[in-house]
């Protein structure tokens, strides 16, 4: 994290921690969908718990840093997370699982557009 923090501010160093964990999240969850289709539940969730780790290693400097630094609160964190959540899940979706792109995914684009409002405002 060092070399993140001599030239990027804590909010964006936040920002990018919680994009990168959750590239790991994501193909923790629904990876094996596609990979792992026809092995034993148990085989997809060991492999889904190493990619988790990656998560993690990720995810709790970004809160940290989010919380202790940066002056987020726990709920602009969370907020944060569930909207950078659909933005990774949507192209993982479509061009991962290959998934059909639909009206749907703006419609919940626009309630986290509403939730991160409501969020930030008066902060």
């Amino acid at each position: 994290m060092a070399a993140f923090s001599s030239f990027l501010p804590l909010s964006i160093q936040t920002v990018l921690l919680l994009l990168a964990s959750n590239v790991f999240m994501t193909f923790a969850w629904y990876g094996h969908l596609r990979n792992l289709a026809t092995a034993p539940w148990y085989a997809a969730a060991l492999l889904s718990w190493g990619i988790a780790l990656f998560e993690y290693l990720l995810q709790v400097p970004a809160n940290r840093i989010g919380f202790q630094q940066a002056g987020f609160t726990v709920g602009q964190l969370k907020i944060m997370q569930e909207v950078i959540t659909l933005s990774v899940f949507l192209p993982f979706a479509v061009f991962f699982l290959k998934e059909p792109l639909k009206l749907d995914y703006l419609w919940a684009a626009l309630c986290m557009v509403g939730a991160v409002y409501f969020i930030f405002r008066n902060g």
